[in-house]
């Protein structure tokens, strides 16, 4: 099927995907509402400018089922209608985040005809101790009228979104559903899922488990063992995968991958062809952290502590498999390792996009990361309408990916060609757990590090592009290069040039030359510097660093080959 360039649409660029909007490739620099935000087009009126300067080009607001839907086949887009518009006069795309079915592992965004209905619209059952049973606030997924009704809710939604912005493209994307799972335990304890439980394992499961091996993660083989075992499994799913949470959560994965991809394929994809995602509210184990956060934050280490089924890790490729109409998968990334987070969402080369993180420093800092090591489509820290874009680090990072955006979108076409990285606060005590990143280009052993300075280091962000033979392109602060030619025969390795650069056309990437650098800058050739804004002289009489300017430099090296003496 030939996609109408006015669309928006992922295509595909070196190992990955970038969204196109508007016919060009667009690096998007999200952020999402706090949850009922969007819900209010008064209030929302008060939030566009407040985001437009924080430097964000796409807000993630939601969509509720209850609001457009509140009486049954009775459907009311008034505010949706008003977020559309206010967002595109303000210039702003959006990513609508539908709250149907599910959202948090829960079902509290459901319209009042299907929370007083029961009969029609079971409720999961969880299994207590002795025996005793609850009923869930969430849907069953082991009954039709559920996914039938949610469907048609999200096909009208996907309807009306093309009819107002069909030829405008300020909708890019639609995130179907929100942390889809179970929470309280490890599986539907209704009668309906025991049933189904108890039948026979999907022939098209086992085919894609057995034949698929060799590309299954390492998170979700740990859970096969017993599976790998049998020459031939055949029967019910205790018996094919062994007893336990880990069997319970294979099966809620997999219906629950099916139940989404029926309200996207049958529904909203044919509807309207842009593209479709589901976030993820990951698993989380850290004995060794210091993070006192209470452990719904984190979501706990077993299925049921976080929403059991939902798209973690360790199912994730039968979500990719059986979910087949959502564009990818994206992580909601919190207090997992970042960079772990992006490398196991990149999984089967699928593009990655982050649609939930830390709004602070710590979190503003690891967006280069994604974009810069993973080539992210676009991060989205949460709840960013209650900040103020003077206060709020993001209008910083933001600011400076904005004004680089389709030079990082040309790197990320080459792979390998970029890596992104960060260093934190210095801890009380002034020891730095910071490790240098190094990398092998060219024949240049490239290290980065924290900047030098004389007093005490502050943190840094930011990314190195290779521009092809002995050429860089250092973007972001806090952070210095340093080369070792890794030919056999070189005698040392320097500096050729280091000049400070400017962006003179955002639109197509063209840099000038703003100053070249050297001396000081450089400490006396070894090293390409990028301080920080306001760097600490810790009390030396000489301000030997510069404070950073535009952040954007090109490095070029030469090495020096040893001379034969005889």
């Amino acid at each position: 099927m030939t996609l109408s360039p006015k669309i928006p649409h992922l295509r595909k660029v070196g190992n990955t995907q970038q969204l196109v909007a508007k016919g060009r490739p667009f690096l998007v620099l999200a952020a999402e509402l706090q949850n009922s935000s969007m819900t209010s087009g008064e209030y929302m009126d008060t939030a566009w400018q407040k985001l437009v300067d924080t430097n964000i080009n796409t807000v993630l607001g939601c969509v509720t089922w209850e609001d457009i839907e509140p009486v049954e086949d009775q459907f009311n887009f008034v505010e949706l209608d008003k977020a559309i518009l206010g967002a595109r006069k303000h210039g702003l795309h959006l990513v609508l985040l539908w709250f149907g079915s599910f959202k948090n592992g829960l079902s509290t965004y459901v319209p009042p005809w299907i929370k007083t209905d029961t009969k029609r619209f079971p409720r999961a059952k969880l299994r207590k101790a002795g025996g005793v049973v609850e009923t869930a606030e969430v849907l069953s997924i082991f009954h039709g009228e559920g996914c039938r009704a949610d469907a048609k809710a999200f096909a009208r939604l996907l309807q009306h979104v093309k009819e107002i912005d069909g030829e405008h493209s300020t909708v890019v994307m639609v995130q179907v559903e929100n942390e889809t799972g179970l929470l309280g335990d490890s599986r539907d304890g209704s009668a309906a899922a025991e049933k189904r439980f108890r039948e026979p394992v999907p022939q098209e499961l086992l085919h894609f488990l057995a034949g698929d091996w060799s590309n299954l993660n390492t998170d979700i083989k740990e859970n096969l063992a017993h599976f790998k075992e049998q020459s031939s499994p055949q029967g019910a799913w205790d018996q094919v995968f062994g007893k336990g949470p880990h069997t319970d959560e294979l099966f809620m994965a997999y219906h629950y991958a099916r139940y989404l991809d029926h309200v996207a394929a049958a529904a909203g994809k044919k509807e309207y062809s842009i593209p479709l995602y589901t976030n993820v509210w990951q698993n989380y184990v850290d004995p060794d952290s210091d993070n006192n956060f209470p452990i719904v934050a984190g979501g706990g280490g077993h299925p049921g502590d976080y929403p059991s089924g939902g798209s973690t890790s360790n199912v994730l490729d039968i979500w990719q498999k059986f979910a087949p109409s959502l564009s990818f998968i994206a992580p909601d990334v919190y207090l997992n390792d970042y960079a772990s987070s992006c490398r196991k969402y990149r999984h089967r080369n699928q593009p990655l996009f982050i649609p939930e993180q830390r709004r602070d420093d710590y979190g503003a800092r690891r967006i280069w990361t994604a974009f810069g090591s993973f080539q992210a489509i676009g991060v989205s820290p949460f709840g960013i309408d209650t900040l103020e874009p003077a206060t709020n680090p993001f209008t910083k990072h933001y600011g400076l990916l904005k004004s680089v955006a389709q030079i990082v979108l040309d790197a990320q076409s080459h792979p390998d060609s970029s890596v992104g990285f960060f260093f934190d606060e210095i801890a009380a005590d002034g020891t730095d757990s910071a490790k240098p990143f190094v990398k092998d280009w060219a024949g240049y052993e490239i290290t980065i590090e924290r900047c030098f300075v004389f007093g005490r280091p502050g943190p840094g962000a930011g990314m190195v592009i290779h521009l092809g033979g002995p050429k860089f392109l250092l973007i972001g602060w806090g952070f210095q290069v340093r080369a070792r030619s890794l030919s056999p025969t070189s005698h040392s390795t320097g500096i050729l040039r280091f000049q400070e650069k400017l962006v003179v056309n955002e639109e197509t990437g063209q840099l000038r030359t703003l100053r070249n650098l050297n001396g000081d800058e450089t400490r006396s050739g070894r090293f390409a510097m990028m301080p920080n804004e306001d760097p600490d002289y810790g009390g030396f009489p000489i301000c030997v660093t510069i404070p950073a300017h535009t952040m954007i430099a090109e490095l070029e090296l030469y090495s020096v080959e040893a001379e034969d003496d005889a």
